[in-house]
């Protein structure tokens, strides 16, 4: 079978590193030929990708009728390969795929979270939701798409707002990790609290709350460090929080790294504080390299967390019950350790070659 993946870029977050792992496990396996496909630009050094392949492609679709499109590379490599499947990720691939002509190709569409896109808007309240529902419109249109969708959030989104004839086409497919990659039991050091945060710079990530935790940490007399991963629009304001509520000197912002496991492995504690999570890839992350993990409610997470078991979940954005549990972990080696080893055999659950086993059985059958 020979497939082709296709996304933006590969420097963002967790869409962007499960498809690189995805292409990998395809790799491996002889009776299959995989490309990864991305077109806009990549700053990251990219390790053991030879499927790789960038082609500058555009397409942004305009009511007025001035559309952007630049699609000839991108048709050629399609042409040329002649694939089985063209598996698309995030809404400007989304976009750009409906200018191309993709053959005998079966399409599959991954549901990265709940795409606003395709929301149903009947009465556009702004610019943004008439140019929403114009792309939408695009998107729909002789759409027989196959909808892969990675939590019961993003699934039962997909059910409630996609046509009724592509409904028996959508297949929840939780995300995964490489767990042999990740995998760590090595004893933490406890000198201080470190904790770890990794997520764009986008309001829904809720930076501003793991700032509020670590000052409330390092009042009641601890040594709170935090490390930020992630790159964004509202990184420069979370700076300036971080320099407001003077933690200067407690917090790092690392930007977006080719290499996520020394960070994983140099912290003690993962704190998550996303309000709105379509599934929580890092989450899983974070277990598999023996982090405990404190996380904040965003729905598509509690498909991860059996809360007090594997990690905890906390409902409410309450600073003082935040870090109530951080102190609980630091101190309690019991605890922290029994966070670590029921995580270590969550995470395992994900492991990508049991994901890729479902996603090579799903495009069979709908070659078949």
């Amino acid at each position: 079978m020979k497939i082709i993946h296709i996304i933006p870029t590969l420097e963002n977050g967790g869409a962007e590193r499960l498809v690189q792992d995805i292409c990998l496990e395809i790799n491996r396996r002889k009776e299959h030929e995989v490309k990864l496909i991305t077109f806009q630009k990549n700053h990251l050094k990219l390790h053991d990708l030879s499927f790789h392949t960038h082609v500058d492609s555009t397409y942004k679709p305009s009511i007025t009728g001035f559309a952007e499109i630049q699609i000839k590379s991108l048709q050629k490599i399609i042409n040329e390969f002649s694939p089985n499947i063209i598996h698309s990720h995030l809404w400007e691939t989304e976009m750009l795929l409906t200018q191309v002509d993709i053959g005998n190709a079966k399409r599959f569409s991954h549901f990265h979270d709940n795409i606003p896109q395709l929301h149903k808007n009947l009465l556009p309240k702004n610019k943004l939701q008439i140019a929403d529902k114009y792309e939408r419109k695009i998107y729909l249109n002789r759409n027989e798409n196959n909808f892969i969708c990675i939590s019961n959030d993003t699934y039962n989104y997909a059910k409630n707002i996609l046509p009724k004839k592509l409904k028996e086409k959508i297949k929840l497919i939780p995300n995964a990790i490489d767990y042999k990659k990740l995998y760590s039991n090595k004893k933490k050091n406890f000198d201080q609290i470190n904790l770890l945060n990794i997520g764009s710079f986008v309001p829904k990530k809720n930076q501003t709350f793991a700032l509020k935790i670590l000052k409330e940490l390092n009042k009641r007399g601890y040594v709170g460090n935090l490390i930020f991963l992630g790159d964004g629009p509202l990184q420069k304001k979370i700076k300036s929080q971080a320099s407001e509520l003077d933690l200067e000197k407690n917090v790092k912002f690392k930007g977006n790294v080719d290499n996520i496991i020394p960070f994983l492995n140099s912290s003690n504690i993962y704190l998550h504080t996303a309000n709105y999570e379509p599934f929580g890839l890092v989450i899983v992350e974070a277990m598999a390299a023996g982090l405990p993990v404190i996380s904040l409610d965003g729905k598509g997470n509690r498909d991860i967390i059996n809360n007090n078991v594997n990690g905890i979940i906390v409902k409410d954005e309450n600073v003082d019950l935040f870090v109530n549990k951080i102190i609980s972990l630091f101190e309690d080696q019991k605890l922290y350790n029994k966070f670590v080893e029921n995580g270590h055999i969550t995470a395992k659950k994900y492991d990508i070659k049991t994901y890729v086993d479902l996603l090579i059985e799903s495009y069979f059958s709908a070659i078949k």
